[in-house]
């Protein structure tokens, strides 16, 4: 006997999300490319900007880790559009400072993100719009703010466990 998939009772959220998710994502790399930029370098350059920020606060921002922060940083600095420098605030820390030509790539790339957005929305009415960025922006900021802890390894499990247990 074959087995039978279960009956979906509701939409895949996952596959919605992670489909559109991705297709904006690559339209997006796509429309940045033109110009020689990464999302991940418009989202620093743009940052950056906003106010005096370190290596590290543009990283938790843009949601980076160590090493693909400073992968970035030195491929903004290679194009002339950013340089490390020792911060006004804390000797001690080193900013991201975008420069003249970094300022005017950034205020580009923000038109062309702009532009991508506003061709994605635009397959939905303006209230249809308005619902889904609301519902959206309610998800990212309440219950969907966070992700979860990831499962410990089985061993890890295991090995607490036996820890606990009493001789």
């Amino acid at each position: 006997m074959t087995a039978m998939a279960p009956t979906r009772t509701v939409p895949d959220l996952s596959f919605l999300l992670d489909h559109t998710s991705h297709v904006l994502r690559t339209r997006m790399a796509a429309a940045l490319a033109e110009i020689g930029l990464t999302a991940r370098m418009h989202c620093v350059l743009v940052h950056a900007l906003e106010e005096e920020r370190t290596q590290i606060q543009l990283a938790e921002l843009g949601d980076m880790d160590k090493t693909t922060m400073v992968v970035t940083v030195d491929a903004l600095e290679n194009a002339g559009l950013a340089e490390r420098r020792p911060s006004a605030k804390d000797r001690r820390a080193r900013i991201i400072a975008v420069t003249d030509r970094g300022a005017e790539v950034a205020r580009r790339s923000q038109e062309i993100v702009d532009g991508v957005h506003s061709e994605a929305l635009a397959a939905l009415s303006e209230t249809e719009r308005a619902t889904m960025l609301s519902a959206l922006e309610a998800l990212a900021t309440g219950h969907l703010a966070a992700p979860s802890d990831p499962p410990a390894p089985c061993g890890a499990a295991r090995r607490a466990r036996e820890r606990t247990r009493t001789p």
